[in-house]
């Protein structure tokens, strides 16, 4: 009897938060693609949507994809009316790399490759921003391995609005590169392994 009361107690509880949950839950996107509803000033990076995709060739045969999630840091500073002064800088973990591979995971991290434990971290730092037909190319500072190269990524804005989940207004916006690894001290294998390393970006941002 007591255990029936409590699991009546339990599932009426887990109604209830999901009938709340479902209140809370917009029921059309709030972000969109109209930069009218970006306000401008310091915006801080979303760590929990904001990835780094890669892709190199494998010794000829496929085009292998790592993922690097979770950013630790960054910030955007944006005037909507003067786009072009824009900056940002964010900062990765390099232990939050992922290949799906567990071994290729824990390999990448060793001293001949990343050196994690001497290098824990990427950064990118923006230092010039041109606008043309409404799309950026973002140059910056990458420091990977402890080794800095400048490098240009292709950006286009995604949208803008008020997370109504969050509370936050959020910016977001996608980004394209290429690097070679061989340039930040890293170019175990090459070329039976790619040295060309492709840079697919989602990040998103919150004031």
């Amino acid at each position: 009897m007591r255990a029936t009361a409590l699991a009546m107690i339990f599932t009426a509880a887990l109604s209830l938060t999901v009938a709340i949950d479902a209140q809370q839950m917009p029921t059309s996107p709030p972000g969109k693609r109209d930069t009218k509803l970006i306000t401008g000033g310091t915006y801080a990076v979303d760590p929990h949507h904001t990835q780094v995709l890669f892709a190199y060739d494998h010794m000829g045969f496929t085009k292998n994809i790592g993922l690097i999630a979770a950013p630790s840091s960054g910030t955007l500073t944006l005037d909507p009316k003067a786009p072009q002064k824009a900056s940002v800088t964010v900062t990765f973990p390099v232990a939050n790399m992922r290949t799906g591979i567990t071994e290729l995971d824990q390999h990448l991290l060793k001293p001949e490759f990343f050196d994690a434990a001497k290098f824990p971290t990427a950064t990118f730092k923006s230092t010039s921003v041109k606008i043309e037909d409404g799309e950026a190319e973002i140059t910056g500072n990458l420091t990977i391995h402890g080794v800095t190269k400048e490098v240009t990524l292709d950006a286009e804005f995604v949208g803008a609005g008020m997370n109504t989940m969050m509370k936050k207004e959020t910016v977001g916006f996608s980004a394209e590169g290429v690097i070679k690894r061989s340039d930040f001290g890293i170019g175990g294998g090459v070329p039976v392994v790619g040295d060309t390393v492709e840079l697919k970006i989602s990040a998103a941002f919150e004031k």
